[in-house]
């Protein structure tokens, strides 16, 4: 089991990390284009990067409690106890990452209520590419590559 919700973890950071760039690309071409933002593209877009980061989300947190390497981890070590390879995985990961969704929920939030597409477009990049940057800060990258 722990096999599955691993390999399904990392397969979909893959995606998630592609459509939030898609998604904060498509903000800033639209503010410096000035163009509208529409339904068909620039809002579904920016949901399918919301929708899929909460999914990859729920799949950690899956992982979190069910890994050796996650929560079990601290409760065995205790915090002064895990190396800095540890650490990253069983807290700074998960509350970097947490951290990164908050910024893309509230990004889409606000958008919602703003009228201007120039706006929509500006808040989109901001919280959208701060929660990407905060992602990428602490993606294991050992383990990817």
């Amino acid at each position: 089991m722990y096999e599955i919700i691993f390999n399904l973890h990392s397969f979909l950071a893959y995606i998630v990390l592609a459509i939030l760039g898609i998604a904060l690309i498509n903000a800033i071409l639209g503010l410096t284009g000035k163009k509208d933002f529409t339904l068909e593209k620039d809002f579904r877009i920016s949901l399918f990067a919301l929708i899929l980061s909460h999914l990859q989300l729920l799949v950690g947190l899956v992982l979190y409690f069910v890994s050796a390497r996650g929560f079990s981890a601290i409760q065995e070590f205790g915090m002064g106890g895990l190396t800095s390879a540890a650490r990253l995985l069983a807290v700074e990961h998960p509350f970097i990452n947490i951290l990164a969704l908050v910024f893309i929920t509230i990004g889409w939030s606000k958008h919602k209520n703003l009228m201007e597409a120039s706006r929509k477009f500006k808040t989109i990049a901001i919280f959208y590419g701060i929660g990407l940057l905060l992602i990428l800060s602490r993606l294991p990258w050992s383990q990817w590559f």
